[in-house]
């Protein structure tokens, strides 16, 4: 490689000039990788409300089944813990959400207040940091002084240090709501498809439920780059425990009743 297109230690290339070994001037992350977008939230409520739909309803229709209830009881019950489970879960994961973004707001009002209060301590204390991050302490001083001249950047840099949060990549509560309520519903319905279809089997519904968990599981695999099988098992397995459970109380309960 002509030495002439290796920048000299401690430049950078120039903007828009071609850097070695990238093609074009290209940066990594826009040919070799991509990242998935992680701030909005809706990723984790999605994926906990289908699970937790399919093994709310899954578990239900089993203990209803268990209890010697008919498939218009099973229907019935299904449909309520559908709806029921959908807007709690909504409703969870807003107040969940809203919460942890009042307390954020909250940090980056004492952060702000503490800059205004002690300007050098906190100048000082991002020093500090740099160089643990392995900056030169000359380096550390300038890049530090550099931050604080813009106060709403020296906050948020602060906080990302000492919190490990980003005060302005927030989830949305309305999406990680929404979101819950959606799959929640889709997981939900799926154990209760074989009796819509006009069986009256509980094995089917609870093959079908089954079988839910292992395309959820291995959904949620695929998009955290886990192997699919695991996923799919791990899940299978956790949602088996919570039917049966849920099978032996309700026919317990069962013959309870009747007897």
């Amino acid at each position: 490689m002509d030495d002439a297109s290796v920048p000299h230690p401690g430049t950078s290339p120039r903007p828009g000039s071609p850097q070695p070994g990238l093609p074009h001037g290209a940066l990594p992350h826009e040919f070799d990788h991509t990242h998935a977008d992680v701030s909005g939230g809706w990723l984790r409520a999605a994926a906990f409300g289908a699970m937790d739909g399919l093994v709310t309803n899954t578990s239900l229709l089993a203990g209803v089944g268990g209890a010697g209830l008919g498939a218009h009881e099973i229907v019935m019950s299904g449909i309520a813990g559908l709806a029921a489970g959908a807007f709690s879960m909504a409703l969870g994961e807003f107040a969940s959400v809203s919460t942890a973004n009042h307390q954020i707001d909250a940090e980056v009002k004492v952060e702000t207040r503490a800059q205004a209060r002690h300007p050098v301590s906190e100048q000082t204390e991002l020093v500090g940091t740099f160089v643990e991050m392995g900056m030169s302490e000359e380096t550390a001083r300038v890049a530090a002084a550099e931050v604080h001249r813009d106060p709403k950047q020296a906050v948020t840099l602060h906080l990302t240090h000492e919190l490990g949060v980003d005060p302005t990549e927030k989830p949305s509560p309305l999406v990680a709501g929404a979101s819950s309520f959606v799959m929640f519903a889709i997981g939900a319905i799926v154990p209760l498809i074989p009796y819509l279809l006009g069986f009256s089997s509980l094995v089917a519904g609870l093959a079908v439920g089954c079988v839910g968990l292992m395309v959820v599981g291995a959904v949620t695999a695929h998009l955290t780059s886990r192997p699919l099988v695991r996923g799919a098992l791990r899940q299978l397995m956790f949602g088996l425990v919570a039917v049966g459970a849920t099978y032996l109380v309700g026919l317990a309960v069962g013959v309870g009743v009747t007897g």
